[in-house]
């Protein structure tokens, strides 16, 4: 395991590479490999584990009766997920845990996470502080989600979404995690509408854009 790599991550953050190979002895770490478009956690399971994504990205997906679906978040590299359900025992997951490209996932127990070592070691008692942490940025990005679909029109969904965006890379130029599919079930709307809504926003000025890359004007 990559325990350099782990040390810039924010689970590990503050956490030397000699603390995290204890820890990862203790959280009961391993890993895997996934190919694109495979499941990692599948909706009406229980886990005990959370995934910290070592490569490539996943996608948090919810799956409605009628067989339409929404993509309710993206995890990158260095990210975790399934942290609110593995706190949980027998909590069964709403959702699935889909790659968006070939994936390497560290697995780790999050029951012993949670409870300190009997040594009462202080990298242990770090890697809870960070996980508070990252909880609490995770409501806040579902907070965000909320107030891009808020709004009934397209284009203001969209203009909310890239403005978000520009704030957290701090720039107006950037580049976004989803494909067009992925955007539009992020935003909840239908994906040839908001295509041809991105070119009016382009036409009109707003936008310049290529594939999953855009640029905000300075009209907007």
């Amino acid at each position: 395991m990559n325990t350099f790599f782990l040390t810039n991550t924010p689970l590990f953050h503050g956490i030397s590479e000699n603390e995290i190979s204890e820890l990862l002895i203790c959280l009961g770490a391993k890993e895997r490999k996934f190919k694109k478009d495979e499941i990692v956690f599948r909706a009406g399971s229980s886990i005990s584990e959370i995934g910290l994504v070592e490569s490539g990205s996943v996608n948090i997906v919810v799956n409605f009766y009628w067989g339409n679906s929404h993509i309710f978040g993206h995890i990158g590299k260095g990210q975790v997920f399934a942290e609110n359900y593995a706190a949980i025992p027998g909590k069964e997951l709403l959702c699935d845990v889909v790659t968006c490209e070939e994936t390497e996932v560290l697995f780790l127990n999050m029951r012993n996470m949670l409870t300190t070592c009997p040594r009462g070691c202080s990298f242990h008692t770090r890697i809870i502080q960070n996980m508070l942490r990252i909880s609490a940025q995770k409501n806040l990005n579902l907070s965000f989600r909320m107030m891009h679909t808020a709004s009934k029109s397209l284009r203001e969904r969209l203009l909310s979404y890239l403005s978000e965006q520009a704030l957290e890379h701090g720039s107006s130029h950037f580049t976004i995690p989803f494909d067009r599919q992925q955007l539009a079930d992020y935003l909840a709307v239908d994906r040839s509408a908001m295509s041809n809504e991105l070119s009016k926003m382009q036409k009109d000025g707003l936008i310049t854009y290529h594939k999953n890359e855009f640029k905000l004007n300075d009209t907007v």
